[in-house]
This record gives structure tokens, C-alpha cells and sequence, in this order.
């Protein structure tokens, strides 16, 4: 961090999962790296007063509130991080933008394309008055996957012809685990295709820097109810599975599995882009390591080869540990917030923003169109 560095003042809202992980980087951010503004802890947002004061003294957050639209009246709130499930995200981030406080907020952007489309609105004339927002797809920051995009912006793949992406995990496999908020469409929006089928729409386009112009795609929910509260069986609403093929700007074709039903894969974000001239391929259950294959090669000794990316050379990696000690999924998260911060100082407007997100959830919303009407094909809006 810059010395005398202005200091900016946080508010997040919500404390489980993400709120625990994006309170690691908030608090670790200008220790590792050279960011223009100094985060302040000021606020931590939860219903529940009592399991917020916990989260808040475990994680260094000054104060509480249990209603969002307090912590935006605040003078001391600068910027407003919101972890909150997706029925929430619209309300929040809108109100925030136009009381001139930035907003980072977790993806799906929203749970459907109305709502994302306020929210793209209200971010671009907040902008426009030096007001940031941005999207939290964090595996746009593992160092891997962003010297992927490096090496197929360069031309190293040469003409993008067929990515590969799947995102695979099991914590939904048990049948007589309890209900969660993730499996309610009027809070999550959908199922694996919005929380996991998410990252893999972006992070395709955000290696290829392409857009996915059209979809066709099917759905299927695997346990139809699950243990409510009192032990009442609930109704389950969303996509255990969502599985589709695209199109991207180029032409090139691409392939999608998203699903919480994949025994033995814990957090399987996996990645193939292949081209005319090369190869890549990533797996985040080993995110240190990015594959690639160099078609220029003699075939005598060609073959694809591990990169295993903690030189200071990659991305991100200079500010962290000597080569070959590994990164983790936290560190994703004080990548993508330095990023923020020195948007937010350089008067930029940060990467993912709103209509990024907006354009993920017009893909997502595609694939559910084309699985409710016999796996149609259906074009992506611009």
C-alpha cells in the first residue's frame, strides 16, 4: 500500500460463506499489495444481530447493523459489498449506487434478466458520476487462469475452434440433507446453472474474449424435496444439473455440465480451450497449474506440458510467496478486490462490471428458455 493511502470505508452485507472469505481480503488486501486505498472495516450487515456481533469479532468488523438501508445512510460507508442471497442483490445494489456509495457485488448478478438490467442501468449512471460497481466472478483472478487469457489474447491458440466447461461438485448428493436457500428459486434464482454455471459462462468468455451468442441447454432436478424446518419435506425448485452447448462471437462452439450431484469432485472448475495452434486446459482442484499445448511444436517432441503458475511473472503472483509455494481459493478474492481498489483510485471503471454480469444472466436465462422449450436453440440478447 502507498503510504498515506485514503482510507475507504467498507460495509458488507451478509456474513456465511462468501461473507467470511471477502472479509479475509478486505482485511489482507493493502498488506500484500500496492492498492491506492486503505480499507476500513466500518460495518458488517446481518439479520441476525447476534450471529452478526460473532462473524463481526471474528472477522474485525467495527460495528453491526441488521438493516441494510441503515448501513447505506452511513457517512462512513464508502463502498457497500454485497453476499447476500440473489433476491436480494438488485434492491441493495441499486439503492447503494444512488446514494454515490461504490458496490461489489457477489455473482449471479441477479435471478433474472429484469433485475439485472436495473441493476447494469443504475451502475452505468452511477459511473458516470465516479461511481464504481463491480461483479464477483473471482476465478477471473487464479493466476492461472488469467495467464490463460494472456496466451490466447497473444495468439498462442491461434483460431479458437472448441472450449470445454465444466463445473462439477457433490455437496448435494445426499438425499436426506437437510433444505438450504440454494435450492428455492424465489431466493437463488435457479440451481447449479445460476451458482456454479455462472463462473463457467464467465470465465469462458473472459479467457476467450468472446461472447456466447447463442445456447441450447436441458435441466433436471435429481431430489424433487428435501427435510424443511421441523423435518417437513420442502419442495425443491431449482436445477440440480444443467448441461448445454453454445456459440461463441467467433463461431467457435463450446460445451457446458454444471451440477452439485458429481460424487467425489468437491470443486471441480475445469476448463479446455482448444485452437488451431495449441491447447489449454485448467482444473481448479489444482488451481496452481494451467496445461498447455503448443501445436507449433515438431510432433517428436510435442505433448502438453504443466505450467505450474507461482513465478512472480504470472499473474498476481509477484505480491504472494517464492516460486512453487501454491496459492489458494482465498487468495482469488484479495486479487479481485486489489483489482477493485485501484479502479476505484484511477477513476477506472473495474472489470467484471454490471454488464458483464448482465450478460452472464442473459445467457443463463437463455439456457433455462431453451430447456423449457425442448432444448431449443435460443439467441443470447444483446
Amino acid at each position: 500500500m502507498t503510504d498515506g493511502a485514503q482510507s475507504l470505508g467498507i460495509a458488507m452485507v451478509g456474513h456465511a460463506f462468501m461473507g467470511a472469505v471477502h472479509s479475509h481480503a478486505w482485511r489482507n488486501v493493502h498488506r500484500f499489495f500496492d492498492v491506492p486505498l486503505s480499507p476500513r472495516l466500518v460495518v458488517l450487515g446481518g439479520r441476525d444481530e447476534q450471529r452478526a456481533k460473532e462473524a463481526a469479532g471474528r472477522f474485525g468488523w467495527e460495528s453491526v447493523e441488521t438493516d441494510w438501508r441503515a448501513i447505506i445512510e452511513r457517512e462512513d460507508v464508502d463502498l457497500v459489498d454485497i453476499c447476500t442471497p440473489g433476491d436480494t442483490h438488485a434492491e441493495i445494489a441499486i439503492a447503494a449506487l444512488e446514494a454515490g456509495k461504490h458496490v461489489l457485488c457477489e455473482k449471479p448478478l441477479a435471478n433474472t434478466v429484469a433485475e439485472a438490467e436495473r441493476m447494469a442501468e443504475a451502475a452505468a449512471r452511477a459511473d458516470a458520476r465516479g461511481v464504481r460497481s463491480m461483479v464477483a466472478f473471482n476465478y477471473r483472478r487464479v493466476p492461472a487462469l488469467s495467464l490463460a487469457r494472456r496466451l490466447v489474447a497473444e495468439g498462442r491458440l491461434g483460431e479458437l475452434r472448441h472450449v470445454r466447461a465444466v463445473y462439477l461438485q457433490d455437496w448435494l448428493s445426499d438425499a436426506t440433507s437437510p433444505m438450504t436457500w440454494r435450492l428455492r428459486k424465489e431466493q437463488a434464482g435457479s440451481g447449479s446453472l445460476g451458482d456454479i454455471g455462472a463462473h463457467i459462462v464467465d470465465a469462458t468468455q473472459f479467457v476467450t474474449g468472446e461472447v456466447i451468442t447463442g445456447v441450447a441447454g436441458l435441466t433436471e432436478t435429481f431430489v424433487r424435496s428435501r427435510p424443511g424446518a421441523g423435518g417437513a419435506e420442502e419442495a425443491v425448485t431449482v436445477d440440480d444439473c444443467a448441461v448445454f452447448h453454445g456459440r461463441l462471437s467467433s463461431g467457435a462452439v463450446a460445451t457446458f455440465e454444471a451440477t452439485r450431484y458429481a460424487l467425489g469432485r468437491k470443486n471441480a472448475m475445469r476448463i479446455e480451450v482448444n485452437g488451431s495452434r495449441g491447447s489449454l486446459a485448467f482444473d481448479f482442484e489444482a488451481m496452481n497449474e494451467l496445461w498447455f499445448y503448443d501445436g507449433d511444436e515438431p510432433g517428436e517432441t510435442a505433448g502438453f506440458r504443466r505450467i505450474i503458475a507461482t513465478e512472480p511473472e504470472h499473474p498476481y503472483v509477484s505480491a504472494w510467496w517464492p516460486p512453487g509455494h501454491g496459492l489458494g481459493y482465498e487468495h482469488t478474492f484479495t486479487h479481485e478486490i486489489a483489482d477493485l481498489l485501484r479502479a476505484i483510485g484511477d477513476g477506472q471503471s473495474p472489470e467484471p462490471g454490471f454488464a458483464d454480469g448482465l450478460r452472464v444472466q442473459r445467457v443463463l436465462d437463455a439456457v433455462e428458455s431453451s430447456a423449457a422449450d425442448s432444448s431449443r436453440w435460443k439467441q443470447v440478447e444483446e
